[in-house]
């Protein structure tokens, strides 16, 4: 939805790094819409590992109906030392996933002109592909537990889940951006160890 004054963006630096990129990145979006003419309103939230460590939450209990009211979110980054991952994770980056249906996860691999490559030799040009990445499913799933916490018998079991729907929707977005750039994709999984559900 957006206002009558432009396009309502939900700004969360959270942690780390996030609290550097995304004040750049508003810049540069604040520079396209002055060239172009366009408006963008924002909101910061300040939902993050030190709110956490702060009042026992990464983000307000209404979070999520907060963001719902936004065009966009723009979310830097989570993790903070003394923090568990899986809090940091669970608490709020995955709750957005889930709510706004972002199951791709898409992460462009690009060697820029000045700029050196971890590869050996890459010059710019020759390293330029996109890793499409289940983003909801699979690893993600909360199915499981743990019992005899405390003992020498403590177990956790982790259910991976794969719906078709799932696979599907991912698998579309692929294709559909292979066709768009050079024609080539390729599937990377552990098939020949994960019996089920990789080949599925």
């Amino acid at each position: 939805m957006s206002s009558s004054t432009g396009h309502r963006i939900a700004l969360i630096p959270g942690d780390g790094i996030g609290r550097e990129v995304v004040p750049a990145a508003r810049r540069v979006l604040d520079a396209v819409c002055e060239r172009h003419g366009l408006a963008l309103d924002y909101a910061e939230y300040d939902w993050s590992c030190e709110r956490y460590e702060r009042e026992g939450a990464m983000m307000a209990d209404d979070a999520l109906d907060r963001l719902a009211e936004h065009d966009a979110v723009l979310l830097g980054a989570v993790g903070y030392p003394g923090v568990p991952d899986h809090v940091s994770l669970w608490g709020l980056l995955i709750p957005i996933r889930r709510r706004f249906r972002q199951y791709v996860n898409l992460r462009p691999i690009k060697v820029f002109e000045g700029l050196d490559s971890p590869l050996r030799g890459a010059r710019a040009g020759e390293v330029d592909f996109v890793v499409v990445r289940e983003n909801v499913e699979g690893e993600y799933s909360e199915i499981g537990g743990r019992i005899y916490q405390g003992t020498p018998q403590e177990t956790a079991v982790q259910e991976s889940v794969f719906t078709r729907a799932g696979v599907t929707r991912v698998l579309d977005y692929a294709f559909d951006l292979a066709g768009r750039r050079r024609g080539r994709l390729t599937s990377a999984t552990k098939s020949n160890g994960i019996v089920h559900t990789m080949p599925f």
